[in-house]
């Protein structure tokens, strides 16, 4: 899935008698314009500490499970907190499954380009890789 899709630009799913409703996920881009800085730096001490490989980020807006809080919604008026992970911990909590592993990892984008998004909203979750350099 791409980020256009995911962040709801699909007019073929909008309902011609009712006016296009604004996807919650337009408020995860603006805050993940925001948090740039911050969760590069983690993704780079994690690789480097030698952590992980593949760091995950859970971008949400209740509670969740899994990982460490790096940018909390509350403490910072934002719409988005965002939980920081690994690859090796979404497998031991059976969210990737292991047979999926190589796949995923194949799949993974560079990190010191791409931050690795678990985005989780009511109708489910789904990964995105967004850039850390947007060009306008």
């Amino acid at each position: 899935m791409d980020r256009e899709e995911l962040m709801g630009n699909n007019p073929e799913r909008q309902d011609v008698n009712q006016a296009p409703k604004a996807s919650p996920l337009l408020s995860l881009e603006k805050d993940l314009k925001l948090y740039t800085d911050a969760i590069k730096e983690v993704s780079t001490d994690i690789i480097a500490e030698g952590l992980s490989q593949i760091p995950i980020f859970i971008a949400h807006q209740h509670e969740i499970s899994i990982g460490e809080v790096i940018l909390n919604r509350d403490e910072l008026n934002t719409s988005w907190t965002i939980h920081v992970s690994t690859l090796e911990e979404f497998i031991s909590k059976g969210i990737i499954h292991p047979d999926k592993k190589e796949n995923f990892v194949k799949n993974y984008k560079n990190p010191q380009k791409f931050m690795c998004i678990f985005v989780v909203v009511p109708e489910g979750a789904n990964f995105v890789f967004y850039p850390y350099e947007i060009s306008n």
